[in-house]
């Protein structure tokens, strides 16, 4: 028996890289599966029906006996999402895990990006997973107070490293990213009280995406690599397994990154120093001196000056 035995889950994004080592992931360890992909390029062109169902595929083929159908939603769409998740609770009788993971990448610097690759990559990402997590909330806040019991559902939504840190050449991809990570903070806060749990994942490794940043990367599925490699995309996926799992009942509201044997808990947008006018208004002409002092001076790691 694995630790998620009996878990009906959606993955999101689950044809290629990340999505795919989750797929792997949740059926070794005991999950049904709801796998989707639109099955478009990574760049957001086109689609197909072939990457959802040969993960389908390859899942019955690693772990005979796993439960898992192809879905072929657009998360972007919000009526789409809405039948993903119905199909969920069709197929197995409930929802239990959501892991929203599709994503595409359409990169250029901001004075030369486009409306269409900005809207385009803030769709999917950002507003794909709102519209799927609207409607596994809406069912698991319906089963909530029709039974007056926490359901134990989980919400784990993919970030990055370039959405916490920023990355040249993204803008659109890392507002995405960065606002999923503070949407996700905000559902933990909804959905404490129904017992659903919210965290973000930032993984990492040689997928589609991380080929197009200019390296020499060539991207590979999770079932090309023969024992460890710190580029295996699925090396997040134990984590996602976790965080799913009733183990992680306790853990909600979280930024974690997980890149090759690495577990990291983001303290995102802490608070640093603070200077004050002892209960003043402040004067323009007077806090020049004092923040060079006291905010913006050499002790502050990867400051950057003009």
């Amino acid at each position: 028996m694995g630790i998620l035995d009996g878990k009906v889950a959606i993955i999101t994004g689950a044809g290629h890289g990340i999505g795919r080592g989750h797929a792997l992931e949740f059926a070794k360890e005991g999950a049904k599966l709801v796998l989707n992909d639109l099955g478009g390029s990574v760049h957001g062109e086109g689609a197909s029906a072939s990457a959802a169902d040969e993960v389908v595929a390859l899942v019955g083929e690693r772990f005979p006996g796993t439960e898992a159908v192809a879905d072929h939603e657009d998360v972007s769409d919000f009526d789409g999402a809405a039948r993903l998740v119905q199909r969920a609770v069709d197929t197995f009788g409930t929802l239990d895990v959501v892991v929203n993971n599709a994503g595409i990448v359409r990169d250029g610097v901001v004075w030369k990006m486009s409306e269409a690759d900005w809207d385009s990559v803030v769709g999917v990402h950002l507003k794909g997973t709102f519209c799927v997590t609207r409607h596994a909330a809406a069912y698991w806040y319906a089963k909530y107070k029709e039974t007056g019991q926490p359901v134990g559902g989980r919400l784990i939504n993919t970030v990055s490293g370039a959405g916490m840190e920023g990355n040249f050449g993204q803008a659109n991809y890392t507002a995405a990213k960065g606002g999923i990570a503070s949407f996700t903070i905000t559902c933990s806060l909804e959905l404490y009280k129904a017992g659903v749990t919210c965290n973000c994942i930032s993984p990492g490794g040689a997928t589609r995406i991380m080929a197009t940043m200019g390296s020499s990367l060539e991207p590979k599925e999770p079932e090309d690599f023969d024992g460890f490699d710190p580029l295996d995309p699925s090396n997040a996926s134990p984590v996602v397994a976790w965080l799913a799992s009733d183990a992680a009942a306790h853990v909600t509201g979280q930024v974690i990154r997980a890149v090759g044997d690495s577990i990291i808990r983001y303290v995102p947008w802490d608070y640093g120093d603070e200077i004050t006018n002892k209960g003043e208004r402040w004067d323009a002409s007077r806090i020049a001196a004092l923040a060079d002092a006291h905010l913006f001076h050499s002790r502050h790691p990867g400051l950057r000056t003009l």
